[in-house]
């Protein structure tokens, strides 16, 4: 098979940042609806957590009275909407995206509603509202990136004892200040080792694959199985799958009204019935059927 290339727009940065990272970077399980407004803080809040931990345990800082988050640009603007608000709370209590049950973070944010009070993985528990401990500054973008969040927390008198600013950058990628000019292929999360078809653009990409005589597919196997096992391989892809099909499911059976107090009506449910209902499978009914998985997975605040 051989493949033309495209002309692209995408800047050089951006094209490497989203090419030069493997199948799960790029497919993250964890709740929606959105990797950069969603998982992305989440896993920002998180990791400020376990740094808090660290500096704690290390002596660095003494009594922690209390944590606040500032959510900065485009992460202000939708914070309600996109769940953000939930999200960065979830993660300062040591939620992980990939492991949360969607169906527990609506009891998680009722029971902080009625308690008034946060427990910090490891410890102390402090008060807090998200009225007054989340706060959204949408007319407020920071240099680095429209997605900006700052952690901090405070001792007892308000001052902040610790502080951390971090970037929502797509994808369910979170970069600190200084790594910001960095591609995505240089965090954390990539394993840096030499793949045997490195490719830093979508032109690149094409060349290799005609040169070679791989498919796509066959390509980024080869790339995976220098940092994965073959079972390894396997196993993650099923665990993206299953939360894909459960994602299908869920939105299948779900009823009412979406989260994010926009007022949105969930309508997959309603879709699902009236075409189980059709006796007969035509090319509308198999192109509608694809219709409503998209709206399973895509207008839910759910795993994907």
């Amino acid at each position: 098979m051989r493949y033309r290339a495209r002309p692209t727009v995408r800047s050089a940065r951006l094209v490497v940042a989203a090419m030069t990272v493997g199948v799960f970077e790029l497919f993250k399980v964890g709740i929606g609806p959105s990797s950069s407004h969603t998982v992305g803080p989440m896993r920002g809040a998180l990791g400020f957590a376990r740094r808090l931990r660290r500096a704690i345990d290390g002596g660095e800082i003494s009594a922690v009275h209390g944590v606040r988050v500032h959510l900065f640009g485009s992460l202000g603007a939708t914070g309600v909407g996109h769940g953000t608000v939930s999200a960065v709370v979830l993660g300062l209590a040591g939620h992980e995206p990939q492991t949360i049950d969607p169906d527990h973070v609506p009891v998680f944010m009722r029971d902080l509603t009625v308690s008034g009070t946060l427990h910090l993985p490891g410890g102390p528990s402090v008060p807090f509202t998200t009225d007054e401990h989340v706060l959204l500054h949408p007319d407020t973008v920071l240099p680095g990136h429209p997605n900006g969040m700052q952690f901090e927390a405070l001792g007892a008198d308000g001052d902040v004892l610790l502080e951390h600013r971090a970037y929502s950058v797509g994808g369910g990628f979170v970069v600190d200040e200084d790594e910001l000019e960095k591609s995505l292929s240089q965090s954390s999360d990539v394993p840096h080792v030499p793949l045997p078809f490195p490719y830093a653009t979508a032109d690149q990409l094409v060349a290799t694959c005609n040169e070679h005589g791989l498919t796509v597919g066959e390509l980024q196997r080869q790339n995976e199985l220098a940092t994965r096992s073959e079972a390894e391989i396997r196993a993650n892809l099923m665990v993206i799958w299953n939360a894909m099909r459960e994602c299908v499911d869920r939105g299948c059976r779900s009823e009412g009204e979406l989260p994010g107090g926009l007022g949105v009506q969930r309508r997959a449910a309603a879709l699902h019935r009236s075409l189980a209902s059709r006796p007969v499978r035509s090319e509308e009914h198999t192109s509608e059927l694809q219709s409503l998985r998209h709206l399973a997975c895509r207008l839910l605040l759910e795993k994907k």
